[in-house]
C-alpha cells in the first residue's frame, strides 16, 4: 500500500468513527428527550395533577354534601366502597352511600400513593389512606387506615372517577 492509499485509509477509518460516534451520540440525546417528554406522549398529564384529584374528592368530602361528591364520579363509576357491602353502580347509588358515609365527617388523607399515567386520559392512583371518622351519637374521633384505588378518567375535558375501591386495612399476619 502507496502512501497516499494509506492516507485515504486513514481518512476513511476516521471519518467512519466520527460518523458512528455521531449517531450514538444522536441515539442516546434522541432517547434521553424520549424520557423527558414522557409527559407530552400522555397529553401532558403528571402524576401531581392526578394526587390533586384525590384533595380534590377529599375537599367534596368536607362540604358534607353527598351530591358534590357522587358529581365527581362519571354517570357508569362503580363504587366499592369502605363502608358498606353494596356495590354502588350508578349516580343514586352513590348518592346514597355518601350521604350515610358524611354523617361521619370524614377527613382523609393518604398514607402512600402510587400513581400511574396510562395516557392522556386515564390514570391510577391506589395506596393506603387514613380517615378521621367522627361517631355521630358519641361525637368521638377515630382513625381507620383503609386501601384504596381510583381510576380516573378525563371525560369532556374533566377527570372523573370512573372506579374507585376501598376496604379497611387489614392487619399484618
Amino acid at each position: 500500500m502507496n502512501r497516499r492509499t494509506r492516507i485515504r485509509a486513514a481518512v476513511a477509518g476516521g471519518v467512519a468513527v466520527t460518523a458512528l460516534g455521531a449517531l450514538v451520540a444522536g441515539v442516546g440525546v434522541a432517547q434521553a428527550g424520549e424520557k423527558e417528554h414522557d409527559g407530552d406522549r400522555k397529553g401532558g398529564v403528571t402524576e401531581r395533577e392526578i394526587a390533586g384529584l384525590f384533595d380534590r374528592w377529599n375537599a367534596a368530602l368536607l362540604t358534607g354534601d353527598a351530591e358534590k361528591v357522587a358529581d365527581l364520579y362519571a354517570e357508569d363509576a362503580v363504587l366499592l366502597p369502605t363502608a358498606s357491602p353494596r356495590i354502588r353502580t350508578d349516580h343514586a347509588g352513590i348518592v346514597d352511600y355518601f350521604e350515610h358515609f358524611l354523617q361521619k365527617k370524614p377527613r382523609g388523607e393518604k398514607v402512600r400513593s402510587v400513581i400511574r399515567v396510562l395516557d392522556r386520559n386515564s390514570a391510577l392512583d391506589a395506596g393506603v389512606y387514613r380517615f378521621h371518622l367522627t361517631d355521630p351519637k358519641t361525637g368521638v374521633t377515630k382513625a381507620v387506615d383503609a386501601r384504596y384505588t381510583y381510576e380516573y378518567e378525563k371525560r369532556d375535558g374533566t377527570w372523573l372517577i370512573v372506579n374507585h375501591h376501598s376496604s379497611v386495612l387489614p392487619a399484618e399476619g
